[in-house]
């Protein structure tokens, strides 16, 4: 059974960061009783492995100093928002091992609240009514060298802004064709502080408000208020928003709010052979360039699930990069090491065949079949303990397993050698029979030592090559799917026109013909196997009795632990 990210805080002592710092000091201050924090998504895709980070921090600092996270919603853009994927987000974060309780948040839920305090704005004589489109918006903004030129709509009178803005509330407005700016600073040296938009017409159905508003306000002016509100202490986000915190702090201060959230920035997952941008997975997906957000190439957590990765092993990544303050790059191979080593402990392993090639022992009796003894993970035996696997006369063995004419060094089967079948009995090969028209190798024909079952011998001989099998009158037909990076470049896109200019184009492939022992027939969706010398494989949500499929999740070799060796 998998820990759940509770259990694993009560096992490891959190290493410190600059955060935790932060709050440590907080604390021993009395600047605060508590922590709170929060996650919170646009519901506007999938979550992806970068939202697994924050996941993870946020509620892992709330877990570790006995505070909570908050789960919301940041839905203040109908027009882009699905209820599949609010859904899929809860059944993410909870996959991964983590419970928001009755914390869970709408932004949607302040639409009245944050209409007021834009009131409130305008009647101080901090935010006004701007005509302008957004091309000439563009323009007065200035750029970074040049200082931005004021809005002719500027200095209209708070009274005449609360009435301008009330229609725009009302529907008097066309959709874009007016906005709610705060009055900043035209010449700061942060654009975002040149008098940035507050409010928008926007007459898309909500998913939740449904036409009760025809204006929604920006994330800016919405995410700091919902903190706020909801009494969040320390508010944990990507780099991306750190030139957006003086904008945080202006509305709170100018608001003369009564708590004052703390905005903490942190570096943001990048990963070789990946793409994080919402835009870019949306466009993989609308393209057909893959078969959903749930995609088993796709980083999102949806497709990490489905291609077998696990919450422990994600939780465990997470917990190994850390926390930083500058950007960087992390090798896929990392993330891949964490989830070889959960693997390698909870999966039972099994034999299946990718490639058949029929063997027949001649000398084993026809219509005897025997039960053989195997055991489910050598790394937990006494846990996980043993199986029975069917042997009969007639078996396949993988088509690589076997060379006619091999080279030096060569310990698999090949004409008069003797091999070791695992868990069964040693065998050579006597005869190779082969398609007259093609020559393709069609059949082995092999004796067996009736006196080595499980790979003892009277004599005490040994042998080199080991093959796994499964017996041919008792094999399940599986589909195998093998999936590899879906982008060929460390960097998506480098130096190219576009990212999909990189696009592994052999990042599938589909085995149809696959022979596997008995026990795996039923699998139910989500087990995870390791198939003997292939590697770890999921069994699909779209699997069936009638059509048993499994995802490989990744091979057995592990190029980030031999890097550190």
């Amino acid at each position: 059974m998998e820990k759940t990210a509770q259990q694993e805080n009560t096992d490891n002592l959190k290493p410190s960061n600059f955060i935790r710092d932060i709050i440590d000091r907080d604390l021993e201050s009395s600047k605060h009783s508590g922590v709170v924090t929060r996650f919170p998504p646009e519901p506007n895709g999938y979550l992806h492995i970068g939202h697994a980070k924050s996941i993870c921090l946020n509620f892992g600092i709330a877990q570790d100093y006995r505070g909570r996270c908050h789960l919301r919603f940041d839905d203040t853009n109908p027009s882009k928002e699905e209820t599949e994927y609010i859904d899929s987000i809860q059944e993410d974060v909870k996959w991964l091992g983590f419970e928001w309780g009755e914390h869970l948040y709408y932004a949607s839920g302040y639409f009245d609240k944050l209409y007021e305090f834009a009131c409130q704005l305008i009647k101080l004589g901090k935010a006004y009514v701007c005509e302008l489109t957004t091309e000439q918006m563009r323009e007065y903004r200035g750029s970074l060298t040049e200082p931005g030129v004021p809005s002719p709509y500027r200095n209209r009178s708070p009274e005449e802004n609360l009435t301008i803005f009330e229609q725009m509330k009302d529907g008097k407005f066309p959709d874009n064709s007016r906005t709610l700016r705060a009055k900043i600073d035209m010449a700061s040296g942060n654009v975002n502080m040149r008098d940035p938009v507050l409010y928008r017409i926007m007459r898309s159905q909500h998913h939740r408000t449904g036409d009760t508003w025809c204006i929604y306000p920006m994330y800016d002016f919405t995410h700091c208020l919902s903190d706020m509100l909801e009494g969040v202490t320390h508010s944990l986000c990507t780099l991306e928003f750190e030139d957006h915190r003086p904008l945080y702090d202006w509305v709170l201060d100018e608001l003369s709010t009564p708590r004052h959230p703390q905005q903490i920035e942190f570096a943001r997952l990048n990963l070789t052979c990946t793409v994080m941008s919402k835009r870019k997975l949306l466009q993989l997906v609308t393209e057909n360039h893959v078969s959903g957000w749930d995609d088993p190439r796709m980083p999102t957590i949806a497709g990490l699930r489905r291609r077998g990765y696990t919450p422990t092993s994600i939780r465990n990544f997470c917990s190994t990069i850390g926390v930083a303050k500058t950007n960087s790059v992390i090798d896929l191979a990392l993330l891949e090491h964490h989830l070889r080593e959960d693997l390698n402990k909870t999966s039972d392993r099994v034999m299946v065949v990718l490639n058949p090639l029929k063997l027949t022992i001649t000398n084993y009796p026809e219509g005897r079949m025997e039960e053989l003894d195997a055991e489910n993970n050598p790394e937990e035996m006494e846990k996980r303990g043993t199986r029975k696997i069917p042997f009969s006369r007639n078996l396949y063995i993988e088509r690589d397993d076997f060379m006619e004419n091999p080279p030096g060094k060569y310990f698999r089967l090949s004409p008069g050698k003797e091999i070791r079948l695992k868990h069964a009995y040693y065998i050579t090969c006597d005869e190779v029979i082969k398609d007259p028209d093609t020559g393709e190798v069609t059949e082995l024909l092999c004796r067996y030592d009736m006196n080595s079952r499980g790979g003892w011998t009277e004599d005490g001989r040994k042998v080199r090559g080991t093959s796994h099998w499964v017996s041919a009158d008792h094999a399940v037909n599986i589909e195998v799917r093998l999936y590899d990076n879906l982008f060929k470049e460390p960097v998506p896109g480098e130096g190219k026109k576009s990212f999909l200019d990189d696009l592994n184009l052999d990042s599938l492939r589909v085995l149809s013909n696959c022979k596997a022992e008995p026990s795996l027939e039923g699998s139910e969706a989500g087990k995870r196997f390791q198939f003997l010398r292939q590697g770890y494989f999921c069994v699909d949500k779209e699997s069936s009795k009638k059509k048993p499929i499994f995802n490989k999740t990744i091979g057995l070799k592990d190029s980030w632990a031999k890097k550190q060796r």
